[in-house]
């Protein structure tokens, strides 16, 4: 059995994670499935910013677990959850890391949304 690379943060492939002061609301079917002053927005490399929301902020009854698994090796081992709200399914919309790796250990006990599998992601700013 081959053993998963684990690859490091660095010049050619950066790697940042900071506190988002905004409130995140991300919608499904029209319906409020996460809601978050505690999001964590994670850029790596290229990839447009990732809004990585505290398990506890989100309605986990919405939630059900996948077969689906990816690896990533800045990451680690990410499983994945379908979003049903009052009987629309969005289909792998959720990502989780449960064990993330040391890089990127804030991001444990959070979860992200795929944009174009939800209504909205909505980052609502104060001034």
């Amino acid at each position: 059995m081959t053993e998963k690379p684990i690859l490091h943060p660095g010049p050619d492939h950066p790697i940042t994670i900071e506190a988002n002061p905004a409130r995140i609301v991300v919608s499904v079917g029209g319906r409020v499935v996460a809601d978050s002053q505690r999001a964590l927005t994670l850029r790596e490399a290229s990839y447009p910013p990732v809004q990585y929301i505290p398990i506890v902020d989100v309605d986990r009854s919405l939630l059900e677990r996948t077969s689906t698994a990816t690896y990533c090796p800045y990451k680690g081992d990410a499983s994945y959850y379908t979003v049903t709200t009052d009987g629309k399914r969005s289909v792998d919309a959720v990502w989780f890391y449960e064990s993330p790796h040391p890089a990127v250990a804030e991001i444990k006990d959070h979860i992200a949304f795929y944009p174009d599998r939800v209504d909205s992601i909505v980052e609502e700013t104060t001034t």
